[in-house]
């Protein structure tokens, strides 16, 4: 099989299978590796690590707020129709949405330099994000129409829709500044396979009486819509190309861009940490495959003008062929290929945590070399308890998650974490997360939202994550 089509695939799949959004139950769960992908500062203690290529990192996430699927399919007797309405037109705003990233590894690998203060990391991953906010007053215009809500303006900005598919690469430095502090800072190669947004919309749609007509409608918009790689994604399809047209895209053939990570751990006392990281600071820029669309004027129709009884008489006569060269004569919808600048969805992490119980010696070398920085590496309880922070930056703003959790490690085996987590999509997510150590193999599982498992129909959200690694911490 070739490379491209191998390649294809893999991206193909991770799209369709892979979300992750808020990883909670990943940060700072120091005895996964892939925690350093939410801190690239994380208090590592491995000599290397390597991820088993498609299955060191992968995770899933899918969120709805304002409706379940629950809500409208459920057998209670009640008008489906009466439902749509009640429930899904009208009971939803627009800050709902229906959102979802992934994350999927291809290549994973971390290990320590000659100074032991220094870790590096490095690989490549499938990303992806998009985001839909629920546009009501075009649900009600298209539900229930405008003949009975004249003069009645409808938000054109309520469209807000944005989404991306990139291949990701990245190398990164950890380093161990004293016994107390480590920093880290990740850079990033994004390279584009998809992108489109429309986010900055603004305009109103009315319907008033008229004047040569019964009644008139009126647009006013500053409207728009941005493309990258849609068209040739479609010509690719045609053409029986599209492993060989997504796999170019992959590897640097598409709109590239950049990106920083940065990230520390400080220990304020021996059991008292706090953590931060802001993620996907960066941008792409987008200047291949581009299409456009925009609407930006003010135009008023009356419909289908009719003059008696000289219109009558014309047997060639098109009214509703004449009525559309109207709408696109006074509406300025127009289209270009001009490039522009896609920012990533920014995240910022932050935690404080607690270690209490008995300690548990780390497996790692004790780096008592004359270049290290600390003379023995850094002693873990059984017990942590603690609070997290997640911000992401979305087309309305800022969204936030708060989360409480408590973490068990059983010798240097196993470790346990548990969360409680309060977002726009659930009050009630308790999640678990389970790591285990079986010699140089490591094994993670996580799931969140454990309550809504006995009917997912009724739930707003879902989550897992899982991966497998290959871990060394050196001879003692």
């Amino acid at each position: 099989m070739r490379a491209s089509k191998l390649l294809f695939i893999v991206l193909f799949w991770a799209g369709f299978a892979v979300y992750g959004q808020n990883k909670q139950l990943l940060y700072d769960f120091v005895e996964i590796p892939q925690s350093a992908m939410v801190n690239p500062g994380v208090d590592t203690d491995f000599q290397w690590y390597a991820g088993v290529p498609l299955l060191s990192g992968m995770s899933l996430q899918a969120g709805l707020s304002g409706l379940s699927v629950n809500d409208i399919f459920a057998d209670d007797g009640l008008n489906i129709n009466d439902k749509i309405r009640e429930r899904a037109i009208y009971g939803m705003n627009p800050r709902d949405e229906l959102s979802g990233t992934f994350q999927t590894e291809l290549l994973s690998f971390g290990f320590r330099g000659k100074n032991p203060d220094n870790f590096y990391t490095a690989g490549m991953y499938i990303e992806g994000d998009a985001i839909g906010y629920w546009f009501q007053d075009y649900a009600i215009l298209a539900f229930e129409g405008n003949a009975d809500k004249l003069n009645q303006p409808f938000d054109l900005g309520q469209l807000k829709t944005r989404g991306e598919l990139m291949n990701v690469f990245h190398v990164g430095l950890n380093k161990k500044v004293d016994n107390d502090l480590t920093i880290g800072v990740r850079g990033k190669l994004y390279s584009s396979i998809f992108d489109f947004n429309s986010t900055k919309n603004k305009g109103t749609f009315v319907t008033k009486e008229g004047v040569n007509n019964i009644y008139s409608s009126t647009v006013e918009a500053d409207m728009q819509l941005r493309t990258s790689g849609l068209n040739g994604l479609k010509d690719a399809v045609d053409e029986g190309t599209v492993g060989s047209t997504v796999a170019k895209r992959a590897l640097l053939g598409g709109n590239l861009g950049l990106g920083l990570d940065f990230g520390f751990t400080y220990q304020l006392n021996d059991q008292t940490v706090i953590t931060a990281s802001l993620l996907d600071l960066g941008f792409v820029y987008h200047s291949k495959d581009i299409k456009n669309y925009s609407l930006n004027g003010k135009a008023t129709i009356e419909g289908i003008g009719i003059i008696l009884p000289d219109d009558a008489a014309d047997p060639n006569a098109d009214f509703w062929q004449n009525l559309v060269d109207d709408v696109e004569d006074f509406v300025p919808f127009e289209d270009n290929e001009d490039a522009y600048i896609a920012f990533r969805p920014t995240k910022l992490y932050g935690s404080l945590r607690y270690n209490f119980g008995e300690r548990v010696d780390s497996r790692a070398n004790c780096a008592c070399g004359v270049n290290a920085s600390s003379n023995r590496a850094r002693v873990k309880y059984v017990n942590s308890v603690g609070g997290q922070l997640y911000i992401i930056n979305r087309p309305r703003g800022p969204q936030m998650a708060l989360t409480g959790f408590y973490q068990r490690r059983f010798g240097n085996f196993m470790a346990l974490k548990t969360t409680y987590t309060i977002d726009k999509f659930s009050y009630s997510n308790i999640g678990l997360g389970l790591s285990v150590q079986a010699g140089p193999v490591n094994i993670y599982a996580m799931a969140d939202n454990l309550l809504s498992y006995g009917n997912l129909a009724n739930s707003h959200y879902a989550s897992f994550q899982l991966g497998l690694n290959i871990i060394s911490w050196g001879k003692k």
